[in-house]
Parts: structure tokens; C-alpha cells; sequence
């Protein structure tokens, strides 16, 4: 009798397991500039789609290679970051560096996904990274800030006394007085973040005192 019910529980764990490769819709790569010492510094974040009959959390680990360069990054499952937007849940990471002094290289990239089951979907994508627009620039000084940016999108991003972030806000002009932003009374400072949201590029300075 014990023996039956360890093969029911042996079989029962097997068929929870989704013998369905999981899918990728649709993946992309994005390149953010932060301000350095000398120059911007490039990292990257990576994202998907991702798709499986048994949801997320059957999900395993995934890889992205870049073939040419004979590159690869594995993230697992308890280190990828989750977030919904318009009704899609986004898998991936913030994390995918070179080394020190090295660019990602361009061109076309290859996701793996895996879940528990084993089974595994894959897609290629190209990542062309290409920047359109200088490093931006923001001043604020005696109740007036000013923007240096090219960016179609800049956004500021605030922080309190315990740099605790707690809101962004859209700048719709690259100048003027402080007190039009609307920014709560418990900021202290803030950093400036530009987007250019067709070449998946974005650029963040580094933050200044509000007051």
C-alpha cells in the first residue's frame, strides 16, 4: 500500500509539471546611460513576454547568448524581476553588464526560457542601442531649475532627506521655478531621466538638491 501511494505522489508531481514549452511573444533590450566621472556608463536591462499554461510561477530560469560574441547570462527564477504593465506580465533583469571598460555588443540576441517541466521556448531579437542624443543636463539653483536635454521625454525623479524615492514627475518645460513642478514638500532631491523610447534608450544624471 505504501508503495502505491509513493507512485501516486511520484506521478501526481510529474503531471503538475507542464510538458508544454513555454513561449515568448516578444523580448526587448535597453540601454541606460548614468552619469560617470568621465563619461556615461552603459548598463542594461533585459525583458519578456513570457507565456506558459501553468503561469509564472512554473517558470524556471532563462538564458540570453549572444552568439557571435560567444556571450551568456543565466538568471533564475528567484532573480529576475516581475512587473505588469497593460495588462502583460514582464520577466527580466536590470543587471546585464560587460565587463569594466567593455560595450554590450550590438546585433542579434537569443532568450531561452525554461520552466519546470524542462521544456524550454526561444526567440531571437536585435538590439541596435543606438543613442540620438547628448548626456542631459539638470540645474537647480535659487528656486530655479534649469534642463540641458534633447531628449523627447525627461522626467524628474525625487527622493527625500534618507534618499527614499517618492515620486517621478513629467517636466513638460526645460526651465523655470521650482515651485511650478509640483514636487512634494518632504523632496530634497532629484535626478533628471530622459527616455527615448523607439531606440529603447534612456539616460539618468545624477541628483541635485531641490532646495
Amino acid at each position: 500500500m505504501r508503495c502505491i501511494i509513493l507512485f501516486l505522489s511520484v506521478m501526481a508531481a510529474v503531471l503538475a509539471c507542464s510538458r508544454t514549452k513555454p513561449e515568448i511573444p516578444y523580448g526587448f533590450m535597453q540601454l541606460v546611460l548614468y552619469q560617470g566621472e568621465t563619461r556615461p556608463q552603459e548598463l542594461f536591462s533585459f525583458f519578456i513576454i513570457a507565456e506558459d499554461e501553468d503561469g509564472h510561477e512554473n517558470l524556471e530560469e532563462m538564458y540570453l547568448y549572444h552568439d557571435r560574441e560567444q556571450l551568456r547570462w543565466h538568471i533564475k527564477s528567484d532573480e529576475w524581476v516581475n512587473y505588469s504593465q497593460d495588462g502583460r506580465n514582464w520577466i527580466g533583469t536590470r543587471s546585464i553588464a560587460m565587463q569594466e571598460g567593455q560595450s554590450l555588443p550590438r546585433g542579434v540576441y537569443r532568450v531561452v526560457l525554461l520552466n519546470k517541466g524542462g521544456e524550454k521556448g526561444e526567440r531571437n531579437f536585435t538590439f541596435d542601442g543606438d543613442v540620438r542624443y547628448p548626456f542631459p543636463e539638470l540645474n537647480i539653483t535659487d528656486g530655479s531649475y534649469l534642463i540641458k536635454s534633447e531628449w523627447p521625454v525627461n522626467r524628474l525623479v525625487c527622493y527625500d532627506t534618507a534618499g527614499n524615492y517618492i515620486t517621478t514627475i513629467e517636466v513638460q518645460s526645460l526651465s523655470g521655478s521650482v515651485s511650478q513642478l509640483g514636487i512634494p514638500s518632504n523632496v530634497r532631491t532629484a535626478a533628471l531621466w530622459t527616455e527615448d523610447a523607439d531606440y529603447f534608450c534612456s539616460a539618468f544624471t545624477n541628483v541635485v538638491p531641490t532646495q
